[in-house]
């Protein structure tokens, strides 16, 4: 569904990562691993199309990346749920509203009400639809994160950091989501420095760990 093949990007003429291949495939589960400045997010961001690589080739849904219109990044990111490591929302809307944002920006409506409230239910966020964002605790705004990322039905689900600001309990929690998630064919991609966290979803899923390290992405060690 998305996939890098011998990407290379820089920044402010210095090269981030170079050489650097990736395939997100239906129903696979894939940890990112690195450094801090080693690129990650950058990574993140070239999956979801929200940057294009300097050399090598990015297609999304088996379309080039550099030969996409803006409508058509569009269309593809409907199909991309991201959860991004700040959790931004409009503080002035209910978390409900906020939850349902990108299908009113899609202009459907008419799901609204069929997905919103089963699930703000499934992430155990249905007695608190009502509130704002600031009224919500660290964990409770990153598991309304992701129901936001995923009430369009996407195809990949990718995180950055999703756990990094909650405790352990609620770390579980929102791993269960995505395994959740993954076990219904959809394609994950995490980014976490968490090694804990991934030790606890190889008990549960078939992940495989990579690491962003000296420009290159490498399979991580069997010991993880």
């Amino acid at each position: 569904m998305i996939e890098l093949r011998n990407v290379a990007y820089s920044y402010g003429g210095a090269e981030l990562f170079s050489d650097l291949t990736l395939e997100l495939a239906p129903g696979s589960f894939h940890f990112l691993t690195g450094p801090s400045g080693a690129g990650k997010t950058t990574l993140l961001k070239l999956c979801y199309g929200d940057l294009t690589a300097t050399s090598g080739k990015a297609s999304l849904f088996g379309v080039d990346r550099s030969g996409m219109s803006r409508d058509d990044l569009a269309l593809a990111r409907r199909r991309i749920g991201v959860v991004h490591q700040d959790c931004q929302f409009l503080d002035h809307l209910p978390i409900a509203e906020n939850v349902a944002l990108p299908l009113t920006a899609a202009g459907r409506q008419d799901e609204i009400d069929s997905n919103l409230t089963d699930l703000l239910g499934w992430v155990g966020l249905a007695d608190q639809a009502g509130q704002l964002p600031p009224q919500l605790s660290g964990g409770e705004r990153q598991r309304a994160a992701l129901a936001r990322a995923v009430i369009t039905s996407p195809d990949v689900i990718i995180a950055d950091e999703p756990t990094g600001n909650i405790d352990w309990e609620m770390s579980q929690r929102l791993l269960t989501l995505l395994v959740e998630l993954n076990r219904m064919g959809k394609a994950v991609l995490i980014a976490t420095h968490d090694l804990n966290l991934i030790r606890a979803a190889k008990t549960q899923v078939q992940a495989r760990v990579l690491r962003l390290r000296n420009r290159r992405l490498q399979s991580a060690g069997a010991d993880l």
